[in-house]
């Protein structure tokens, strides 16, 4: 690892114990050794696809989630808690993607990106993203690709299996990048006269169904704008997760995530898939 290597990972917040265990993997050289988190059968189709697993990449910030407090009767984003969960989240990435730059690698495979709340205090949340590191050898996706970065020129990372992941090369596209968007929501409580009254009947909440319908659409057109400033031709493996973390039942976060793709040439061909019969009884 050079020096310019390491005074850039030191910028990125990555600490010496990482630099250290990446200098170690060294890879492509005789004798090196890989570490990864994918499973058996996912190591062997990320191989078949034409990507060598380098190591495995992390990034990790621990966050004070500051506080804001909602009208008791009113729908709203709380925009404060939204950008904590948002900064903390790119904190992770960018560390974890800072690693995979220092192992040389064109994209990171199979990552996981979690939140894992602290004893240090209730506000206080380890943001975590871990992923496989890989490099594209001579030929990966079927040849003709000179470039796997993404337009930032940044290695690419998704969140696909690695059952996936061969899916979307052997279909002719390439990962740029996971997007995401987040949205911490706060959902107005309901007047004693309108508990009462809906005693016993059937009848829509409307307001709590036009606040979840808020705080998806903000969360899926962030995630939107983020593809889109990739220059993706789409977004595919979308999950759209709901945490209350701890902030009690009416204040929620919408987190929508998903790996913006391209296509890896005008011409590519979708492949017929191949029927397969199970013999499980």
């Amino acid at each position: 690892m050079t020096d310019q290597t390491s005074a850039d990972l030191t910028l990125e917040g990555v600490p010496q114990d990482a630099m250290r265990r990446l200098a170690e993997l060294r890879p492509g050289r005789p004798g090196a050794i890989f570490t990864s988190d994918l499973s058996v059968n996912e190591f062997l189709l990320v191989r078949e696809a034409g990507f060598r697993p380098l190591g495995l990449v992390l990034g990790s910030s621990i966050y004070h989630v500051g506080l804001q407090i909602g009208r008791w009767g009113k729908n709203q984003e709380l925009d404060v808690l939204s950008q904590a969960m948002y900064h903390a989240r790119e904190l992770a990435m960018t560390r974890m993607e800072a690693e995979a730059q220092a192992l040389g690698a064109d994209g990171v495979v199979g990552v996981r990106l979690d939140v894992e709340l602290k004893e240090f205090g209730s506000d206080i949340a380890e943001f975590i993203a871990v992923g496989t590191a890989v490099h594209a050898e001579e030929g990966a996706g079927g040849g003709g690709v000179k470039d796997w970065r993404n337009n930032k020129n940044l290695p690419f990372t998704s969140d696909l299996s690695g059952q996936d992941f061969w899916t979307l090369i052997r279909a002719g596209y390439a990962p740029l990048g996971m997007v995401m968007g987040s949205c911490v929501y706060h959902i107005a409580h309901q007047r004693l006269g309108n508990k009462v009254g809906n005693i016993g009947r059937n009848v829509e909440l409307e307001q709590f169904t036009q606040a979840l319908y808020d705080a998806r659409e903000l969360a899926m057109t962030r995630m939107q704008a983020e593809a889109e400033a990739l220059h993706a031709e789409g977004i595919v493996g979308v999950q759209l997760r709901q945490h209350s973390h701890t902030w009690g039942s009416h204040t929620t976060e919408f987190f929508a995530i998903g790996t913006a793709v391209r296509p890896l040439r005008e011409d590519h061909v979708i492949q017929r898939p191949t029927m397969v019969l199970s013999l499980d009884s």
